[in-house]
């Protein structure tokens, strides 16, 4: 009888996990919705993935399951987990056993680094928590103007007791941003510089990831964060980890997370043009653009996939006061349009580049769950041409023409909204996204263009639903 390779590996690392028939019972797991591809489902139900979290590699904070818990309490669902040990806050360690001689030794692991990502894994999943890994993070593996990260990094050659820089083709140092793509730790597949030596380290590490996450159904799994590589890294690490899901057993959605700011660039295509090897798309960087662009962008990707939909994830929504990327404002509409706009995933990015689960972020968390109870996002879809009267970045609006509508208001305003083809009564819930609750609810006829003003100046959505 074949045993496959990542069960002998399960065995090793003290995990009970038998391979089974890919599919035998697959309704539990996290996965695009049966009837509408766009939206993910989740032990059997569809769901709207929504969260806000306060650190990158979240497994590693020490107050973990409080935050979770307060995650959860705020209606959130999705939290970003970078396979991240880079000690920036002190309180981070890294995945390899250190020697007593300082050095580090590849083949063995830090044992407290993986408890934590257990830990992270068995609350998510107790709480219903969809985890979004990203396996690589770029910044690990350089250098920069206030940091030592690579020069203090395991896996560089002066740090272990594996390989030399001869050897590995690591160099000291990589001083320049790592957009610049200048870090040999990202050219290591066959297709590649079929760097052996450094490769086989490389897959340990996912193999000893997979060996705790394949015990779940809950998790995606991105291959980078915001990466400017080579094509072959990112089909080398999707196409790895989805063979040793099915060798145990598992089925699991991979993407890959381009840096392109514009979603219309060729590199974004790699992704979003290849749906038989990527089962989703994250568009996180579309958060780096602002008002009436930062809607178009998303809306022309739908546009773009539409003949194969899938799930569209937002998992860093950038902008906080104080922050390099846009202040409160820009968080909170890019987020909210990115909601209404047919996102299967948004979530508030840490501080101070997002608004992390701070008191707007929980906010509106509820807000959303409020509309979500009175229509179903994946029955809507984006229609701003039913709104007439309407200033740039003033209003948009997600309709299933006749029968329900959400409407966002940036800061306040008032549209007219295209009835006229549904004649009938509706009526209106207005939720106040700056405290996440509920406002005045209001009733309107159809039949014509009917003004819909927002109850005061700030952020406001309505659902809109036609009444029997």
């Amino acid at each position: 009888m074949r045993i496959c390779t990542l069960c002998v590996q399960l065995f090793v690392y003290g995990v009970a996990l038998q391979p089974t028939a890919v599919g035998a019972d697959d309704l539990n797991r996290i996965q695009p919705y049966a009837e509408h591809p766009a939206y993910w489902q989740y032990k059997g139900k569809p769901v709207l993935l929504l969260g806000g979290s306060k650190d990158d590699n979240l497994f590693q904070i020490p107050d973990l399951r409080a935050h979770l818990e307060a995650i959860h309490a705020a209606g959130g669902n999705y939290i970003r987990n970078t396979m991240s040990d880079r000690p920036d806050r002190g309180f981070e360690v890294y995945a390899f056993r250190q020697l007593p001689d300082g050095k580090y030794d590849l083949d063995q692991w830090n044992d407290e680094y993986w408890q934590r990502f257990a830990n992270l894994l068995e609350w998510t999943s107790a709480l219903d928590i969809i985890v979004q890994i990203e396996v690589w993070d770029r910044f690990d593996y350089s250098d920069g103007a206030d940091s030592r990260r690579w020069q203090l990094h395991p896996y560089n050659p002066a740090n272990n007791v594996n390989y030399t820089y001869d050897q590995s083709g690591f160099a000291p140092r990589y001083p320049r941003h790592p957009g610049q793509n200048e870090q040999p730790f990202f050219f290591t597949t066959p297709g590649q510089r079929n760097n052996q030596v450094v490769l086989k380290y490389q897959q340990q590490f996912v193999d000893k990831m997979l060996s705790y996450a394949l015990r779940y159904d809950h998790v995606l799994y991105c291959m980078d964060n915001e990466t400017s590589g080579e094509e072959e890294w990112a089909i080398y690490w999707s196409s790895y980890i989805r063979q040793r899901a099915a060798e145990a057993g598992k089925q699991v959605c991979v993407t890959e997370m381009w840096d392109d700011w514009d979603l219309q660039a060729e590199r974004h295509r790699r992704t979003l043009d290849h749906p038989e090897r990527y089962d989703f798309a994250d568009v996180s960087q579309n958060n780096q653009q602002k008002g009436q662009r930062h809607w178009d962008n998303f809306q022309w990707v739908r546009q773009h996939v539409a003949a194969q939909p899938r799930p569209l994830n937002t998992v860093k929504t950038y902008g906080a006061d104080g922050g390099r990327f846009g202040n409160s404002r820009d968080g909170l509409e890019r987020w909210w349009r990115h909601v209404i706009g047919g996102a299967a995933s948004a979530r508030f990015h840490r501080p101070d580049s997002g608004l992390g689960l701070s008191e707007p972020a929980v906010a509106s968390i509820r807000a959303a769950r409020k509309l979500e109870s009175v229509l179903a996002l994946w029955d809507v879809q984006a229609a701003n041409e039913l709104l007439a009267d309407r200033e740039e970045n003033e209003a948009y609006l997600a309709a299933r023409p006749g029968q329900s509508y959400a409407l966002y208001f940036t800061d306040g305003g008032d549209v007219k909204l295209d009835l006229t083809a549904h004649p009938g009564r509706f009526e209106v819930k207005w939720i106040d996204i700056a405290t996440g609750e509920w406002g005045a609810t209001e009733r309107l006829d159809g039949g014509a263009h009917v003004r819909i003003t927002a109850p005061a100046p700030g952020h406001w959505v309505a659902g809109i639903v036609r009444q029997p």
